[in-house]
């Protein structure tokens, strides 16, 4: 029988970061996407009518569906300890773990003088990371690091952390998270001379398809003075540091 989506034998031609690729397997490109991890833009896909539903009804919705997941599973949603299991999902899903999706969760970061004439870099290391894989929704958890030289104006650390869970709330590849914290700290700030490093572990990597459990990743975006390399391994040094 054949599915549509799923079974097609004629190759594929798929735009990925700009570039045409031809993708040939019987799942039309499905698996190769995202055993491979591959992003299709900087910024996270979204439809024009992405907030036409309030949170109500996109919980409504979500809840039915996963209802439906659970009983094609084979779940006995009348057993108490799965009764609610959808509503839970719903809830999870719109209120906690993909609340960055929504703009107007976005946190309001208000900038200061820089009064005391700091030039170094400020670090804030070890940031914690909850985020969600775009292409299976399993987990990536680890740390994010980031860097910046004030041009003139701070913001408080607390915001550092609250920009990065904004965008690591949503389904997520960790090179477009790094891109998307970088790009935000930069406008925020007004300056170029950010550094955002992230270290990950993909749930998708460790509990299915290869189930590696030791490994993990990392990414960074360097911009304006963390491009020369004396600044740059000062900033991998202080994050050795115990």
């Amino acid at each position: 029988m054949k599915i549509n989506g799923f079974v097609q034998n004629t190759p594929v031609v798929r735009k990925v970061n700009g570039n045409s690729i031809r993708i040939k397997n019987d799942f039309n490109g499905h698996d190769v996407i995202g055993d491979n991890h591959i992003a299709t833009s900087i910024e996270t896909p979204m439809r024009e009518d992405a907030f036409v539903l309030s949170d109500e009804q996109k919980m409504a919705i979500i809840e039915d569906r996963f209802r439906d997941i659970m009983e094609t599973l084979g779940l006995d949603l009348t057993d108490d300890s799965l009764s609610g299991t959808p509503h839970r999902v719903a809830k999870m899903f719109v209120r906690e773990i993909f609340y960055g999706l929504n703009p107007g969760n976005k946190p309001n970061i208000s900038v200061f003088e820089n009064k005391f004439k700091y030039g170094e870099m400020l670090v804030e290391k070890n940031i914690n990371l909850n985020s969600t894989c775009e292409h299976h929704f399993l987990p990536i958890i680890g740390k994010v690091h980031v860097a910046y030289v004030s041009s003139g104006e701070v913001i408080g650390l607390s915001k550092i952390n609250r920009i990065v869970d904004y965008f690591a709330r949503r389904p997520q590849v960790q090179e477009r998270l790094t891109v998307q914290v970088a790009s935000e700290l930069k406008k925020i700030l007004k300056t170029e001379d950010v550094a955002v490093v992230v270290d990950a572990k993909h749930l998708c990597v460790s509990s299915r398809g290869i189930q590696d459990e030791r490994s993990s990743t990392i990414t960074a975006e360097y911009g304006g003075v963390f491009k020369e390399t004396a600044r740059r391994e000062e900033f991998l040094k202080y994050l050795a540091l115990d």
